[in-house]
């Protein structure tokens, strides 16, 4: 996880996290801080070794944790925060040690990670899209009657 860790200690990865912050510092509903990501890591390795994908620990890892990095444009001037991370991540990725084939891999999932279209792929893709979405706990949240995901898609139940 040495990788994975210089993800972390990026000092362009904390300004993202800083700005994620101070965007959502008012924000009811789910954040995009590091607290979702490392949840969207830990059920995208489980879906991993459950579902016998093979995909490495650290793919799925610097995926989760570079996914929503961006989420701060959407709030600054409305770039869909699948298409601000994907623009963030390459130059941590690859400071952190990823090569360029890896790096590619990760910001296609990372770009993808919203489209449903993608959700039963045994790819990375299909791993990031369905932890994001089944990270989310929305059994215990207190703004869940307000929240505008469709009732579907909302996480009564625990699944991982």
């Amino acid at each position: 996880m040495e990788r994975i860790n210089r993800i972390i200690g990026d000092p362009r990865y904390r300004a993202c996290i800083d700005k994620n912050a101070e965007a959502e510092r008012d924000r009811i509903f789910c954040k995009h801080d590091p607290a979702h990501f490392m949840d969207v890591a830990r059920i995208g390795q489980l879906i991993n070794l459950e579902e016998a994908y093979g995909l490495s620990e650290e793919m799925i890892y610097a995926a989760a944790l570079v996914h929503d990095i961006g989420r701060f444009r959407q709030y600054e001037d409305g770039t869909p925060h699948e298409e601000a991370s994907a623009l963030l991540a390459p130059e941590i990725l690859t400071a952190s040690g990823f090569d360029e084939k890896e790096t590619g891999v990760i910001i296609d999932a990372v770009r993808h990670h919203r489209d449903g279209a993608i959700k039963e792929e045994r790819s990375l893709r299909g791993i990031l899209y369905r932890a994001d979405k089944l990270s989310r706990a929305c059994y215990l949240c207190a703004a869940e009657s307000m929240c505008n995901w469709k009732a579907e898609k909302k996480n009564l139940l625990i699944r991982h």
